[in-house]
């Protein structure tokens, strides 16, 4: 079976607005994945990753990062091991509003977990805004369904680990984080009242 996808001009592709906060993966989209890393001096940015997040902050949406790390769970990985990847993830690309992490091994069933919601209504809740004003830019179909099913968007970046049927299954792919964060902003924009953030969070 042949996998078809809709040009975004059919008549059933709505018209988005920009949203109020993007999401960020961070292995594999910000970031070049090293599996389990708990090395800062291992953290290389990927190309485009820099200039999109500057554009998405330049345009006053809020940013934060979505990030699975079973390595916890597996024993790994410790706590301390994810922050300070993260923070010089931060010092790399960011500054980012607002960091979120599952730290559970795959097996345990938690609802933080992508494809869950979990860890994309807790980065929303922190910003302050409503799932359906976020939008999740991220490398594999876990990225997009948890931000289906938490309400919001999701795009894919797909690279070389990403499985060809999760590109296939995407209407509109995009071919790297930039220009999916170009294609944001190509939208209108809105004003919507957005509540005080919480403030950042690991």
């Amino acid at each position: 079976m042949t996998a078809h996808r809709r040009s975004p001009s059919t008549p059933d592709s709505p018209i988005r607005s920009r949203p109020v906060a993007v999401l960020f993966d961070r292995d594999g989209t910000l970031v070049h994945d090293v599996p389990c890393n708990g090395d800062p001096e291992r953290v290389h940015p990927v190309p485009g990753a820099v200039e999109a997040v500057r554009l998405v902050r330049e345009a006053g949406m809020s940013t934060a990062v979505v990030s699975n790390q079973s390595g916890i769970g597996r024993g790994l990985l410790t706590h301390d091991d994810v922050c300070r990847v993260n923070t010089r993830v931060d010092e790399l690309i960011g500054p980012f509003d607002v960091w979120v992490y599952c730290p559970h091994h795959p097996d345990t069933g938690c609802p933080c977990r992508k494809p869950r919601p979990g860890l994309v209504t807790d980065a929303a809740r922190r910003l302050g805004v409503r799932p359906a004003d976020c939008v999740m830019i991220g490398d594999i179909a876990a990225d997009v369904l948890a931000a289906r099913a938490a309400g919001a968007e999701g795009i894919l970046v797909p690279n070389a680990a990403t499985l060809p049927e999760e590109t296939a299954a995407e209407a509109e792919p995009a071919p790297d984080v930039l220009s999916a964060v170009l294609r944001l902003l190509a939208r209108p924009g809105r004003a919507p009242d957005v509540p005080r953030r919480e403030g950042r969070s690991a």
